[in-house]
């Protein structure tokens, strides 16, 4: 879907996007399914570099894993650049948005393989008392800013990413 969509490609961050759909009682890195690889872009060409795969991601997967222990509901994630104009569609289009500050991650947090997603998804959550529909950071030192859009699955991630792609490149 993301990549016959227009305006997606002005999305797709530094590290590039991917998109994982757990499985309904996913535990494990190797329950969430996403694209090896990832999805890239070469100009305005959209491209995933392989089939989705179980195991293919690790940062989104235990992101998803982490939000579900908060909303078992919630089975999706895509990852966007960090952009104030995204932010701003995305509170236009009625999504709940939340964040955290890379920046005030603690020590022991920072240094401890993994911990900073279990972190930042509870910082986020406790900032609106609820489970955010976007989640972002704006980065810290060798930390790219970067916007997480949670859904039921990947279709619905796909949908709402390509929506705000559309708002983003003014269609």
């Amino acid at each position: 879907m993301v990549t016959s969509s227009r305006g997606f490609y002005r999305l797709i961050p530094e590290v590039r996007t991917n998109i994982v759909m757990a499985k309904e009682k996913a535990r494990t890195i190797d329950d969430v399914a996403g694209i090896p690889g990832r999805i890239t872009v070469h100009k305005t060409e959209v491209f995933a570099c392989r089939e989705p795969d179980y195991g293919a991601s690790s940062h989104l997967a235990r992101l998803i894993i982490e939000i579900r222990k908060y909303d078992p509901s919630l089975r999706s994630a895509i990852n966007l650049k960090y952009d104030e104009k995204i932010i701003e569609i995305c509170d236009g289009m009625g999504l709940r948005v939340s964040y955290y500050d890379r920046r005030k991650e603690p020590e022991n947090i920072k240094e401890e393989e993994g911990a900073t997603i279990p972190w930042g998804v509870k910082v986020a959550i406790k900032r609106i008392g609820r489970v955010p529909d976007v989640i972002y950071h704006k980065g810290d030192w060798g930390k790219e800013p970067m916007i997480i859009l949670l859904a039921a699955d990947a279709i619905e991630a796909a949908k709402t990413a390509i929506k705000i792609g559309e708002k983003y490149s003014g269609g």
